[in-house]
């Protein structure tokens, strides 16, 4: 399998104060092609500049993870036949969580590729009605609604072709946000990978919130559990997040162990945190 080289340019730096989404529907580099490629082991980049999309395969059988927004599908179909790999080789598609820019593809891929959509109950409703769920800062998202055929258990590991991957909810960005975690290879070691659900805000209301009441002790709840896992590679839904494209055109330049990172994870951590009370406090003052 071909290893291709990445032509973005250096990531966006990291940022836990994202904007909400009404605004950030608009941002061209959702839709903005970048090439697909391997980050070590069975683990692959398919997705935009933006949005992080990632094939996790193993004996001609692939997990996909995320598929973008809907008008992405189409690129990331095609990173993904760029690796090698036949739309047919996926056979089961996973989802961190369910907002228009990570589910708003999988509808199109579940139907070009045939495979089954596995996700959280917290999220079910969500994906099969192609709306955002919770009282947020931004008008409500809608993206193509997509049938649910596996309703995951927390803690539940999936396997398929010899890839294994956990699913942890980590609830709060929204009701069944859901955080992956596998190991590969990389270099010449065994290292926990593990692709975060988001811990931003992201437009969501934390005080008051009458369609997710419990958004804001979620939110506390998800914190210290993602704290607490242990990740050698941090592989976050939008690249700059992690460094994902900076830390490619490292791995290019030679630099083998680029994406190893364990103190990452913590880090992104204690950004969403300080955000998330920061933003808290300044709700709660406003209801006073």
């Amino acid at each position: 399998m071909k290893k291709y080289i990445s032509f973005s340019a250096t990531a966006l730096a990291l940022t836990m104060m994202m904007p909400g989404l009404a605004q950030a529907q608009s941002d061209p580099d959702w839709t903005a092609p970048t090439a697909p490629f391997r980050i070590a082991d069975n683990v692959y980049y398919v997705g935009t500049k933006g949005i992080g999309v990632y094939l996790i395969a193993a004996n001609h059988q692939a997990i996909l993870l995320d598929a973008g927004p809907e008008a992405a599908a189409p690129l990331i179909e095609q990173n993904i036949q760029a690796l090698g790999f036949k739309l047919s080789d996926i056979k089961i598609i996973i989802n961190t969580h369910a907002h228009l820019d990570h589910a708003g593809g999988i509808a199109q891929l579940k139907r070009d590729t045939g495979a089954e959509v596995y996700a959280s109950p917290g999220d079910r409703w969500a994906l099969e009605h192609g709306t955002h769920d919770g009282d947020t800062n931004y008008p409500t998202g809608h993206f193509p609604p997509v049938h649910v055929d596996h309703v995951l258990k927390d803690g539940e590991t999936i396997a398929l072709g010899g890839v294994r991957m956990t699913a942890t909810f980590t609830p709060g960005h929204t009701r069944g946000c859901t955080t992956w975690a596998t190991q590969v290879i990389a270099p010449n070691r065994v290292r926990n990978v593990v692709f975060p659900c988001s811990l931003t805000i992201g437009g969501n209301i934390l005080v008051g919130n009458k369609r997710y009441p419990g958004i804001a002790s979620d939110y506390e709840h998800s914190f210290a559990l993602t704290r607490a896992m242990k990740a050698d590679i941090v592989l976050t839904n939008h690249p700059e997040m992690a460094d994902v494209l900076d830390r490619e055109a490292r791995a290019q330049a030679g630099q083998a162990d680029a994406f190893v990172d364990p103190q990452q994870l913590g880090r992104i951590v204690t950004t969403a945190r300080a955000a998330f009370d920061k933003q808290r406090a300044k709700e709660m003052r406003r209801k006073r």
